[in-house]
Formats: C-alpha cells, structure tokens, sequence
C-alpha cells in the first residue's frame, strides 16, 4: 500500500486531519496547506489522482489562517482557505485566488436521548448559547424551538475551533449576520475570543470532542458529522424553514452565488435566501501566487483542479460536498489563463489537460 493510501486510511481510522498525503519530494509532486473544511475530499480526490497519473498530492489540514500564512511565505504551492480573501488582500500579496469545491457546516450535540436531526434551532438561540446566554438545554428559548422534545436539564458545553479556521469564519459570520449582540461581542472571523465554552484544534477536533463530553454542542464540516454518525441539528434558514443539513441544501445555498461579478470570487454563502437554503454553506478556495517561484510545481498544481473539476465531482457528492457548476470551472479556467504571470514568454496555463 502506498504513503497517500496508508495516510487516508489512517485518516478515516483515527478522524485526524492533519495527516500529510504524500511525502516524496519528486519534481511532480504538488505542495499545499490550509483548510480542513475541504480535507476528506482533498484526500478522496488525492488518492485518484496518484493513481491515474502518479502525480503525489502532498496537502497538510492545519487550518485556513496556517494555509493563507504558508502561501504568503511561499513554503508550498497552493494554499486554501474558507475564508476568502479580499481583492485589496490579494493584490497586495500578489495572489489568485478561486473557489475548488463548496459544503457546509453543520452543528453537532452529544444530548443523552436525542437522535440526528431532533434539535431544531434558529440562529438567534444558537448564538446565545455560544454567547454563554442560554445555559441549559432545558432552557425555555431552546423548549420554545423543541415542545415536543423531551430536553433533559443539563449543561450546555459549547464546543469551538481553537485555531484560526475558514470553519470558524463561516459559523461566526452566520452568527453574526442573524444575531447583532454576537456581531458586538464576538464578530466573524477565522479566529475569535470566544466568551464561553472549550476549544478544539481541527475539525475532527471538534468532532471528538463534542463526542465526549456530555451535553455538548459544536461545529464541523459535513462529512465530518456524517462520517462520524454525529447527531446533527436542524436550522431555520433565512426563509424562515426548518432545513437539513444535505446536498440539496448546500446546493440551494449557492444557486444565487454570481461569480462572475465576485471581483476575486470573493463570496460569502452564509445565510442565503431561499427555503431550501442551508444557512451555513460556503465555498473552500485556492490560493496561488500570481508569479511562483516554481512555475513547474503551480502548472502541475493547475492540471491537478482542473482534474478535479472535471472529474472528481462523483467523489464529491458522495462526501457531501457540492462541486462548482460548469459554468462557474469555465469562469476560473479563464482567470488562470488572464491572471498568472507568463514564464519565458510561456503561459502557466494554456487550456484544460482533459
């Protein structure tokens, strides 16, 4: 068995998502680091890709902030983020930025008695209880949301990501748009002082430790909740219905997304309209500079997305995850072919390997 299986296996044994997905420095292979809200489909993605064309993905789940840093640093050749960069960001660090694949957040309890998918709850509480407002699950505004569900009376332990995170970004910036006190207090971004609860690196930090401690809830990525069979909590959208975290509503969340007028793709997916909507969805996006110090390393890196736009989408449905539609892969095809510096007088890319 190669290093990328054995690490993927040992990923989807263990739940730990900084595992490295190849280690040997050949003149192919591609370096990056950043988010793990995209990591179990990076890995799926990785593993085939070594098969179909022996070219090594060697990506590190530390975190968006770690991956923003290390692609600022030049110390790999992509990096990725949840948190999208602004224009004036990436002009002056000279990067492109584009969105790879989109899903959503999903919050997760571990409440004696109840199932997936029981615990309804709308923005406002949800906010209170991370606010360190609303203490016990027995709480009337949680009641008010669950009559007939028999909430037992037990502390609530709110359960957060300790590191700088595109996961963090997306949840409190959801938070923030649905609740003003939360916008005052806490704000939205990838690293927040939390007014209560306990943190957790990762998120399969977050999963295992929501799964341990008693009365908790937390935050994680999809399939991190399905893969773990975590019981997951229905959310009120903008619409005011009551919705499931799944394909369909990650998919419903980005319908309204135009890309095309996103100078840098810079969009934010939380708390769209529409009564499908899944109010925590968002894009994972690429970093690159616009002029690599390994043009060789970035054109393998871009033949890799363009590989995963075209034909990894299957894999990522399959993990929940929600692929960019055609029209929007064309839109950033076009953007490498504009944005990246010519090399020797040669384009960085000149068109789709497929």
């Amino acid at each position: 068995m190669s290093f990328v299986a054995k690490g993927i296996m040992r990923a989807a044994l263990a739940g730990i998502a900084g595992i490295v997905l190849a280690t040997s420095a050949q003149a192919q292979d591609i370096s990056g680091a950043g988010a793990t809200f995209p990591y179990p489909v990076y890995a799926r993605w990785a593993l085939a890709y070594q098969q179909e064309t022996g070219t090594k993905i060697n990506y590190q789940a530390i975190g968006s902030g770690g991956g923003i840093r290390q692609i600022k640093e030049r110390t790999v050749t992509f990096g990725a983020s949840d948190s999208p960069l602004k224009p004036d960001d990436l002009a002056k660090a000279g990067l492109v930025q584009f969105p790879l694949i989109m899903g959503g957040v999903v919050p997760v309890v571990n409440i004696v008695g109840i199932k997936p998918g029981q615990l309804h709850l709308d923005g406002p509480t949800m906010a209170r209880i991370y606010l360190g407002e609303i203490e016990n699950w027995d709480d009337p505004a949680i009641k008010a949301l669950n009559p007939d569900l028999p909430l037992p009376k037990l502390a609530i332990a709110p359960i957060y990501r300790s590191d700088g995170s595109g996961t963090n970004f997306l949840f409190t910036n959801y938070l923030s748009k649905v609740s003003q006190s939360f916008l005052d207090q806490v704000g939205s971004n990838t690293s927040v002082q939390w007014p209560a609860g306990l943190g957790a690196r990762g998120n399969e930090g977050v999963a295992a430790m929501t799964t341990r401690t008693r009365g908790a809830i937390g935050y994680v990525e999809s399939a991190y909740a399905k893969q773990n069979k975590m019981p997951h909590v229905i959310l009120k959208n903008a619409d005011g219905q009551w919705v499931e975290p799944e394909t369909e509503a990650f998919q419903a969340a980005a319908a309204s997304a135009d890309w095309g007028n996103a100078p840098g793709y810079y969009i934010i997916l939380t708390n769209q309209a529409g009564a499908r909507s899944w109010p925590i969805t968002g894009a994972s996006f690429i970093l690159m500079h616009r002029e690599p110090r390994d043009p060789a390393a970035a054109a393998s890196a871009l033949k890799f997305f363009d590989w995963a736009y075209k034909n990894g989408a299957p894999m990522a449905e399959q993990l929940d995850y929600v692929p960019m539609p055609p029209n929007v892969v064309e839109l950033v095809e076009q953007t490498w072919s504009k944005d990246f510096a010519k090399v020797d007088g040669e384009a960085l890319w000149s068109g789709s390997s497929q």
